[in-house]
């Protein structure tokens, strides 16, 4: 029984060292100010706060920045005629599979091109109205609430 408990107790993995709390309170302590870099239960708190505010702004950052593309596509789609849910619903429609970063570059860096997309997008568009007018008469065996008066 003893000599099973040593085979287990030396099989287990072992603890990296410089892994522990006090480890990376002692590396990052020093870069707060006052008591925080002095106080060892203050800067515990401190480093674990700060760790858990940084993965917390990482995802927050990511929502800034879409939340910035989209505003940037919507003012260089407005000059072009097109607001920014027709403008992204038409490109999707036409396959032009661009991500929002792309498309704000472009708008930004490259306006003749994103001048064209927006063409491409209006284009799409006044061939969807049309489309869904068509000629203008109902096909056979179709009933809707349009009311023909003859």
């Amino acid at each position: 029984m003893v000599l099973l408990i040593a085979f287990l107790l030396e099989s287990w993995p072992k603890v990296r060292p410089g892994l522990s709390p006090s480890c990376w309170t002692e590396r990052f302590q020093p870069h707060f100010r006052g008591r925080k870099n002095r106080c060892y239960k203050l800067a515990v708190r401190s480093v674990r706060r700060a760790f858990v505010k940084s993965t917390k702004a990482r995802k927050e950052k990511k929502r800034l920045l879409r939340a910035l593309w989209i505003t940037r596509i919507e003012a260089a789609s407005l000059e072009h005629g097109l607001k920014y849910p027709a403008f992204i619903s038409n490109l999707l429609k036409s396959q032009v599979e661009l991500n929002r970063k792309m498309l704000a570059d472009l708008a930004i860096y490259e306006p003749k091109t994103f001048k064209s997309l927006a063409a491409l997008a209006q284009r799409r568009r006044q061939e969807g109205f049309l489309a869904a007018l068509g000629d203008g008469k109902e096909p056979e065996g179709i009933f809707s609430r349009i009311v023909h008066h003859y």
